[in-house]
């Protein structure tokens, strides 16, 4: 080899070394600039005008990426109100993470579910987020008897855009899925048919809000923590975790949370790490009781102690082998526990989507 190939080849391994850290240097910026923009504060803030009144909560803990962390995450229907105003929770969910154990459990909370707000009495749990997200996070770690320590709020356009920007996802419908309401226009009418099939934010969101069958929200909550799992999986993708800037870019007008940039490096890397464990509806059916207060159909519980201890017992279960050998190939079993459920019980009639 003479001094000229050596040469050429010497520059050439440079540029493509230079290229490499320039590229590693781009996207890690993007994606702090990314998440950065994800804590909404000021003017920008959707709960603005509200920040006043909203339940004073100290600063999240300085979470050190050791000790159990519990995120309250909230979807609204944002149709049909003004700017700066903030509508009843449609969607509630926690997802809790160890990243001892390396587990996630994700809990979704019946949104009928009759408690006690912080400074405003006794209401339905989705009206808390109208009081702020303080307000929420209290509302729901005292009904679950867990800290809340951050939230993550989106309207269905947020959830339509982390979708398509993560390309979608394989899912299996249970049923045939149809709801039309000329109220906004068939703008989000539902048309689904049953079958293993693409899922694009369109379609995911049409999957996510159908309540029109016996369980009503009982079954919507469940296809909710489903789909939301099958989001979760993809977005631990490589594909996803190259186009992260792009994801950010995409979903970041639609969110708002109280998480730091540096918690949510820590969480996202634990996130990735970790397996989910199980997914729970809260309260359980066991402990419900269909009440009517005020006029309105709500969900009581019958003993908040039994809850409690419930929430814990689901955190505390032991990991078995065999469940995180099986963890990889929950998704394909799916359609299999779809088609077991039962639906012999009626649900409540709520909100309408």
């Amino acid at each position: 080899m003479n001094k000229r190939t050596k040469k050429t080849i010497i520059w050439t391994v440079s540029i493509i070394i230079a290229g490499i850290l320039g590229y590693g240097t781009y996207y890690v910026s993007s994606i702090y600039s990314g998440l950065e923009g994800l804590q909404k504060k000021g003017e920008a803030s959707p709960f603005r005008e509200i920040e006043k009144v909203d339940a004073k909560a100290p600063e999240p803990p300085k979470w050190e990426g050791t000790e159990p962390v519990n995120i309250l995450l909230m979807g609204v229907d944002a149709r049909g109100f003004e700017e700066g105003e903030i509508p009843r929770s449609d969607s509630m969910l926690v997802a809790s993470i160890d990243p001892v154990q390396k587990k996630i459990h994700l809990f979704s909370i019946l949104r009928d579910t009759y408690t006690e707000i912080p400074g405003h009495s006794q209401n339905r749990i989705n009206t808390a987020i109208t009081h702020g997200p303080n307000t929420a996070m209290k509302a729901v770690g005292d009904l679950l008897g867990i800290p809340i320590q951050y939230y993550v709020y989106t309207d269905f356009q947020g959830f339509m855009k982390l979708v398509d920007s993560v390309g979608g996802v394989e899912f299996y419908v249970e049923k045939d899925m149809k709801y039309s309401s000329k109220a906004d226009k068939n703008e989000y009418d539902i048309d689904l048919k049953k079958g293993m099939q693409h899922l694009d934010g369109n379609k995911a969101l049409q999957y996510a809000r159908f309540r029109y069958d016996k369980m009503g929200d009982f079954t919507r909550t469940e296809r909710q923590r489903e789909l939301m799992k099958a989001v979760g999986k993809k977005m631990q993708s490589t594909t996803s975790i190259m186009k992260m800037p792009e994801i950010l870019n995409a979903v970041s007008p639609y969110i708002d949370t109280n998480m730091d940039v540096n918690d949510m490096w820590k969480l996202a890397n634990v996130a990735y790490q970790s397996k989910m464990k199980g997914s729970e509806q809260v309260p359980p059916m066991k402990l419900l009781v269909e009440a009517n207060i005020g006029g309105a159909a709500v969900l009581t519980v019958k003993d908040p102690g039994t809850l409690k201890q419930y929430v814990q017992d689901v955190l505390n279960s032991p990991v078995s082998e065999s469940e995180t050998n099986n963890s990889d190939t929950e998704s394909g079993k799916q359609s299999d526990k779809q088609d077991a459920k039962t639906t012999n019980n009626a649900g409540l009639s709520s909100d309408s989507n």
